[in-house]
């Protein structure tokens, strides 16, 4: 058996390439410094010259000090879509190495190894970085176990060889259109660790070592780093699925979820800008205004999803189709009835609900009829048709993957419309109306509300230990 290690990097360039001390048929080995075409695909890196002349690649910033490594809840996801799913392994398991063919042995005997293939991949990591300004990074790491056919002059043998591969890969979001982005890997580099070749002979010589080493050196980048392509652009199918979804809320209609833009990353954190079409249940869309905002920067989450108030004033709208709600009042119910005829009040909302988004503050503000009658044999009198305009604290919390909204009466204005027997003076109903909202609509309304607004499960990042930060104009959810 022998072991050796290397790098491969994928700007093109000098390698140095390093083969350690090992026992087998071909001898100590104290050291080879040789040089290894080899390109990884996808993408050019930026490095700079050393004094040994191998090129060296610049260490992104996010990895040198200036960023962070995102918790472990973007690992773990991501983890289970490509890793856990079977997704890379599927995609690994067709890479077929092309024959490699040299000399080999002292007498410069025809070598040649072909079939050469991927038995299976050991011990599989994923590692996801945040890059500002550019994307992500996702480093995979795992062990190859590959096997072919080897032929030493007249003597075949089978060859196993097991290699260390890390790949690491730049992602951008771009090419955004209609709440959907496309993903492409600026950056491709793929790095070989130990490698071992096994003949099952057990006879191997230095020089096979070598046209293996330069072999899997100048092919490996180029097969992998295309996989690794394939795999990202299936996870962003994947990562579109969990944004672009139709939600319903209740059974008052659906919310069709996309991005206002392109999602945004710093070093820290992920930013994404939820927008969304609403539809009641007949398909008629409630507009809004879907302009992008910009997203505060905050160094202490990993996930930042903003949702615009014109968005929620949509859905609340949705919610609120509440028909005109009829109380009676029936003689000797009440003190304020008299008479033969009971009275008649009926609660009905005018206009569109509007939340008004302050700093550290959700107000809702929502105008509603008061209109009191009575019946008298088939017609109706009009007494009081009266407006409450009303200011209602909004509570916001998250709750079994959902916005959730709670209001409560903050203040009340009272006006009159018109009445048929000429009421004029209303300045003493002021308490009595604020009491019956109080009591009958505001209940009404949390009933409505208590469905909540479903949120979509990004990348199946549960919405668990959630920071909710009201801005001006904009709810901002911090995961």
């Amino acid at each position: 058996m022998f072991d050796m290690s290397m790098q491969s990097r994928g700007n093109g360039g000098e390698r140095v390439i390093q083969a350690t001390k090992g026992s087998g048929a071909g001898g100590d080995v104290t050291g080879v410094n040789q040089e290894a075409a080899a390109g990884a695909a996808r993408g050019r890196g930026t490095g700079t010259e050393r004094e040994d002349g191998a090129e060296s690649r610049q260490v992104p910033k996010s990895l040198s000090g200036a960023g962070s490594r995102p918790n472990a809840a973007a690992d773990a996801a991501l983890s289970k879509t490509i890793l856990q799913s079977g997704l890379l392994q599927r995609h690994l398991q067709g890479l077929v190495l092309p024959s490699i063919l040299g000399n080999g042995g002292p007498l410069s005997t025809p070598t040649s190894i072909t079939g050469l293939h991927l038995v299976r991949s050991q011990l599989p990591r994923l590692s996801v970085t945040l890059l500002s300004g550019i994307g992500v990074q996702l480093s995979i790491a795992a062990e190859l176990e590959l096997r072919g056919n080897c032929l030493v002059g007249l003597l075949s043998d089978l060859i196993d060889i097991s290699v260390a591969v890390n790949i690491t890969a730049n992602i951008k979001c771009t090419n955004f259109e209609s709440g959907t982005v496309q993903v492409v890997i600026e950056d491709c580099l793929c790095i070989l660790g130990a490698i071992k070749i096994n003949l099952l002979s057990g006879l191997l010589s230095l020089s096979v070592n070598e046209i293996v080493l330069n072999q899997l050196t100048a092919t490996l980048p180029g097969l992998l780093c295309p996989v690794v392509d394939i795999v990202v652009n299936l996870v962003n199918i994947h990562l579109m699925s969990t944004l672009n979804v139709m939600m319903p809320v209740g059974t008052a209609g659906m919310i069709h979820y996309q991005l206002a833009s392109l999602p945004f990353t710093s070093g820290m954190f992920l930013e994404l800008d939820l927008d969304g079409v609403v539809q009641d249940v007949g398909g008629s869309v409630i507009p809004h205004d879907s302009s992008p905002s910009a997203l505060p920067l905050l160094l202490d989450n990993l996930l930042v999803m903003g949702v615009h108030q014109s968005f929620l004033n949509a859905v609340v709208a949705l919610m609120f189709q509440i028909p005109p709600q009829n109380l009676s009042c029936a003689p000797g119910a009440c003190s304020v009835c008299h008479g033969a005829h009971p009275l008649s009040i009926q609660l009905a909302l005018a206009g569109n609900p509007l939340i008004l988004l302050e700093e550290n503050q959700a107000t809702l503000k929502l105008s509603v009829l008061i209109r009191v009658f009575i019946n008298l044999d088939g017609s109706i009198l009009n007494l009081l048709l009266l407006k409450a305009d009303l200011g209602l604290n909004v509570h916001v919390s998250i709750a079994g993957g959902k916005l959730v909204l709670g209001l409560s009466l903050g203040s009340t204005s009272i006006s009159l419309e018109s009445s048929d027997v000429g009421i004029s003076n209303i300045s003493m109903l002021q308490p009595h109306c604020s009491s019956l909202l109080v009591d009958r609509l505001v209940p009404l309304l949390n009933g409505v509300l208590e469905v909540g607004i479903p949120l979509p499960n990004v990348l199946d990042i549960p919405l668990l230990k959630v920071d909710i930060q009201i801005l001006a104009g904009l709810l901002v959810i911090r995961v």
